[in-house]
C-alpha cells in the first residue's frame, strides 16, 4: 500500500475530518470571543477601573531615547525593552471567559441529555421456531 494511500485512508477516517470541523468552528468561536472581550467586557472593565486598557501596559526594562513617545508602539518601534504584560492580560481573560462559555454550553447540553426521557424498553418478540422448541423441551422434561 503505497503512502499516498495510507494517508488518504488517514485523512478520511471520521475522527480526523471531525477534529478539523472543530479546530475551524473553534477558531471561528475564538474570534467572537475575542469582538465580545475587546468591544464589550472591556469598555466595562475599563468605566469600573477608570478607563484601563489592558493591552497598553508594560513595564521599562531599558533607558528611553530621547524625544521618544511613551506609547508601547513607539517604545518598541525606538528598540526600547519592555515587559508589556497587557496583552498577556487581555488573552488570559479571554482565554477564561472561552472556557467559562464553553463549561456553560457543556452543562447546558449534559441538563438537556439528562431530562431526554428514556426510550421505553422494546418488547423482544421471541422467534416461533424457539417458542416450538421450547414447548418441545417442556413436554419432554413433563414425561
Amino acid at each position: 500500500m503505497g503512502m499516498m494511500q495510507e494517508f488518504r485512508e488517514f485523512a478520511v477516517k471520521g475522527n480526523v475530518v471531525d477534529l478539523a470541523v472543530g479546530v475551524i468552528i473553534g477558531a471561528a468561536f475564538g474570534k467572537i470571543v475575542d469582538a465580545a472581550v475587546s468591544d464589550l467586557i472591556m469598555p466595562v472593565v475599563g468605566l469600573v477601573f477608570g478607563k484601563l486598557d489592558f493591552s497598553s501596559l508594560y513595564i521599562l526594562l531599558g533607558s528611553v531615547p530621547p524625544g521618544t513617545d511613551m506609547s508601547l508602539d513607539a517604545l518598541r518601534k525606538a528598540g526600547v525593552p519592555v515587559f508589556a504584560y497587557g496583552h498577556f492580560l487581555t488573552v488570559s481573560l479571554n482565554f477564561f471567559i472561552l472556557a467559562f462559555i464553553i463549561f456553560m454550553m457543556v452543562k447546558q447540553i449534559n441538563r438537556l441529555k439528562r431530562q431526554q426521557p428514556e426510550p421505553a424498553p422494546v418488547a423482544v418478540v421471541t422467534p416461533e421456531d424457539v417458542v416450538l422448541l421450547r414447548e418441545i423441551r417442556d413436554s419432554l422434561k413433563a414425561r
